[in-house]
């Protein structure tokens, strides 16, 4: 069975960095949908962090029709991360409701539309004539190939994202210490909650920057993390003064900002939210997500399996990639999807040269190892850069 897994579409985020939300980025994907039998949608697939759930849900519509379409009479699996864990919460709240204790959340939970809640039933009339069904927490994709979103990965994240803040409070809370954790029910027990805060502040209006990611990648490229600002343009005498005085002001500011990262970060770890480090650096957070992806692997009983995730949007093992850091301590091999969102930040000109650049899927054959495709590589930057939103009313969705 020929499987095509594609993780983090986002779709529905208010930035409309969701690129599969455009027909014309889609098509890429629907031509690979063309000689596959399932398609597994790994996580993050709605951006239900941004504002109610509906506004996602009726934005990520026209995807759904399409690859159901596409794919006809064939499979789609679909399981939920961290931004759309909302999406399998009903079914959760139900099985802890059961009369009698219900059985240890396993690795793979298959499930039918109607038993996981309504939004996921109404996707299943928008995908028919394909099939769908819920896996969670992910699926044996094949017997040595095991998918999952890999949201599980913060809770040993030595990067003080605000996801791995979030989950360290928790723990704090709860009492719990991911140095204990060894099965499913140990990762959610802490991220659960978490999510579900999220997700209620959410269900009440478009939330802010804080909690959409836009402060955080402020942050991150304030510390040095991004590239540099773009050059001054052109401009009188009088707007050089203002904006050069504007120029010293905000170095003022990121250098107090630097300087007291690391104390910041001390007090972090002091109050037991770490352990977590001060460098943040693109290599950093590389190797920081495929060392707590391994340690999850490793605590989960994956072994030496294919182990495929996405999550930090950062696809590989690409060329000139260390290929040992894609080994779990325990052996498992590491892949990432990458995403199908548009993150400047991120970018660079080249089309497809960063590891962040979208358009990211993993194709599963019978035999041999997955293979990681790049479905937008020879797009440019201004034909995945996001339209505005009073521009994009007049294309087709």
């Amino acid at each position: 069975m020929r499987t095509l897994i594609v993780s983090d579409l986002h779709l529905g985020s208010v930035s409309r960095a969701d690129l599969l939300r455009r027909a014309d980025l889609r098509s890429a994907l629907l031509e690979a949908l063309a000689d596959v039998d399932r398609l597994v949608l790994l996580g993050d697939v709605l951006e239900l962090r941004h504002g109610p759930p509906r506004d996602a849900i009726a934005a990520a519509r026209p995807f759904f029709e399409d690859i159901g379409r596409a794919l006809a009479g064939r499979e789609i699996v679909i399981t939920s991360g961290n931004h759309d864990h909302a999406l399998v919460e009903p079914w959760l709240v139900r099985r802890a409701e059961q009369e009698q204790e219900p059985p240890p959340l396993g690795l793979e939970q298959l499930l039918e539309p109607g038993e996981v809640s309504a939004a996921v039933e109404r996707i299943a009339g928008w995908v028919s004539p394909a099939q769908l069904r819920v896996a969670y927490p992910g699926l044996w994709v094949r017997p040595d190939v095991y998918a999952t979103h890999g949201h599980f990965l913060d809770c040993h994240l030595t990067v003080p994202t605000l996801e791995r803040l979030s989950v360290g409070a928790m723990g704090r809370v709860l009492g719990r210490s991911p140095a204990t954790f060894d099965s499913v029910e140990d990762y959610e027990a802490l991220g659960a909650p978490a999510f579900a805060w999220r997700d209620a502040v959410a269900r009440s209006g478009r939330t802010g920057d804080a909690l959409n990611g836009i402060a955080t990648v402020s942050a991150w490229r304030a510390l040095g993390g991004g590239r540099p600002d773009r050059a001054i343009g052109a401009r009188g005498n009088g707007e050089r003064v203002s904006a050069a005085r504007r120029a010293g002001v905000r170095a003022l500011r990121r250098r107090a900002f630097v300087a007291a990262f690391p104390l910041a970060v001390a007090a972090l770890n002091r109050a037991g939210l770490g352990p977590l480090g001060a460098d943040i650096s693109a290599t950093e957070l590389r190797r920081a997500g495929l060392f707590a992806m391994g340690e999850v692997a490793a605590r989960l009983g994956l072994g030496d399996s294919y182990v495929v995730f996405g999550h930090t949007h950062r696809a590989g093992p690409l060329p000139g990639d260390d290929e040992r850091e894609w080994r779990g301590r325990l052996g498992a091999r590491l892949i990432n999807t990458g995403s199908w969102t548009y993150a400047s930040i991120f970018l660079t000109a080249t089309s497809g040269e960063s590891p962040y650049w979208p358009g990211g899927s993993v194709l599963v054959e019978d035999s041999g190892p997955p293979q990681l495709e790049r479905l937008l590589h020879d797009r440019t930057v201004a034909e995945i850069r996001p339209v505005p939103r009073s521009a994009a009313k007049a294309l087709p969705a």
